[in-house]
């Protein structure tokens, strides 16, 4: 009888080890979100002055006071609330300049929004006023559908969209109202 009872407990017990042992699975990731709501950032950055460098050169340098990054998202971003200044070197160490008060970087796309009050100022001083531009990473190609306003030398050129590679030597300004130089 005792050794009866002793078969049925470790039978029991081997069943209820087996049990525990299929039921359990790896939810690693569902443990790290415990506490994170999918709607709030997962990581807060203050005073942000990130330098991009390539073969010890410096690329880009990225100004913010704040950063906000939803990389827990299905859709993974990045938002600037208050505002993005950004100094790109080309290969001849030439600053152009980008300031917005808003920006939003998509990762899966390489996607760049920005909004409210855009300037983008080239080393050979043309200038680009928006109120919002998007930027292509991929591409390399900088665009809106919004109005715009861009100077370069003594023209000032309004218009109702903008299409450019980053370098500015395919810039068109669509729908253009203004006044524009031509010589004869």
């Amino acid at each position: 009888m005792i050794f009866r009872n002793k078969h049925i407990t470790l039978h029991i017990v081997t069943v209820f080890t087996v049990t525990m042992f299929f039921s359990c699975k790896n939810n690693f990731k569902e443990v790290q979100k415990i506490g994170i709501s999918e709607h709030e950032p997962i990581g807060v950055a203050e005073n942000i002055n990130l330098k991009y460098t390539d073969s010890g050169r410096v690329k880009a340098i990225l100004l913010s006071p704040k950063m906000l990054d939803f990389s827990n998202r299905s859709f993974a971003f990045t938002e600037f609330t208050d505002g993005v200044h950004l100094d790109i070197f080309d290969d001849k160490n030439q600053k152009s300049t980008v300031v917005a008060d808003y920006a939003i970087v998509y990762s899966k796309t390489d996607l760049i929004d920005m909004q409210g009050n855009v300037v983008l100022s080239t080393h050979q001083n043309d200038t680009l006023f928006a109120e919002q531009l998007y930027y292509d990473q991929t591409k390399e190609w900088l665009f809106t559908n919004n109005p715009v306003t861009f100077r370069t030398g003594t023209d000032l050129i309004n218009g109702n969209g903008f299409d450019s590679d980053s370098k500015f030597t395919q810039a068109e300004v669509l729908e253009i109202n203004g006044i524009i130089t031509l010589e004869e």
